[in-house]
């Protein structure tokens, strides 16, 4: 057969198939917009309005105020692992968990407030959880995560992340990607965002707040040095939303990988997780504590 004959074929057949059901008064449907084999999906165009959280700790606004970010949550899972039994592992859960114990641990030592953006299984929204932490005019935002490498079942530790335009790695630069992708993946509107962003990291009043940040991370290394297993390079920067508030220093604690069996136990038992709050709470107290000596001598000042 042909080239032309193949072609006459493709051109006519439709013709003589419509031809032949219309002599036989068969109706062949046409396909229209709107009817139900067109997809669609379902995206949440207004997010709910930003609702502040309770604080818990000394009823004294001149006490220090942390806020605490559960990473994740609600249908949005986070990283996704699986332990040795089989069943799934879930990064909000791990970040719940983390956030809630750190939240006890600094309440039950005293002398600092403390809220958090979730303190159950919901979704927050990305730009919220900064937000949340510079109308309560909080003093240290930290916001916990976990990490999967996927099949690389060898990579693992704890990091900890600063905001810098350039990322301090390649690895830095697809966590960030991925973490900064979650509202739009899980419907959220973030329609007007970017250029909002973008300007606060122009307005750097940030040199401050991002010298304090990394004096946390100092602290945050040097107080899990011989407790938590860390990354060989523990130390991260990347273009994080979450970490963009100008006005408040932030930091993102990368608690493991799911990914990785010996994190994946610390993860998701009671003892690791103490051990996580442990570290993140002395370091906060020491950090509290260095910033009331400089006030003190300084004479409350700048």
């Amino acid at each position: 057969m042909n080239y032309r004959t193949m072609l006459l074929i493709v051109l006519l057949a439709p013709v003589l198939l419509l031809g032949g059901a219309a002599a036989l008064g068969v109706m062949i449907p046409v396909p229209q917009w709107g009817r139900d084999y067109v997809l669609r999906f379902v995206v949440d165009d207004a997010r709910a309005p930003l609702e502040l959280p309770d604080i818990a700790g000394p009823d004294d606004p001149l006490r220090p105020l942390v806020v605490i970010d559960a990473g994740h949550g609600g249908r949005d899972p986070g990283a996704i692992g699986t332990d040795a039994e089989g069943r799934k592992v879930n990064e909000k859960d791990i970040t719940l968990a983390i956030a809630l114990a750190l939240r006890d641990e600094l309440l039950r030592a005293g002398g600092i407030r403390v809220a958090m953006t979730r303190g159950d299984d919901r979704i927050v929204p990305l730009g919220y959880r900064p937000e949340i932490a510079r109308l309560l005019e909080a003093d240290l935002f930290i916001s916990i995560h976990a990490d999967s490498a996927g099949e690389r079942a060898d990579v693992g530790g704890a990091s900890i992340y600063t905001l810098s335009d350039d990322a301090s790695s390649e690895a830095a630069a697809r966590f960030a990607a991925r973490e900064n992708d979650a509202d739009r993946l899980n419907g959220i509107a973030i329609n007007g965002q970017s250029a909002a962003v973008s300007a606060i990291l122009v307005e750097l009043s940030q040199q401050r707040t991002q010298e304090d940040a990394i004096e946390f991370v100092g602290l945050v290394l040097r107080e899990g040095g011989d407790k938590l297993a860390f990354n060989p390079q523990p130390r991260r920067a990347a273009a994080l939303a979450v970490l963009r508030a100008p006005d408040v220093p932030s930091v993102l604690f990368e608690s493991g990988f799911v990914s990785n069996r010996d994190d994946r136990t610390r993860l998701t038992t009671q003892e690791g997780r103490a051990q996580y709050a442990s570290v993140l709470a002395r370091a906060v107290q020491v950090y509290f504590a260095r910033r009331a000596d400089t006030s003190a001598t300084t004479g409350g000042g700048e």
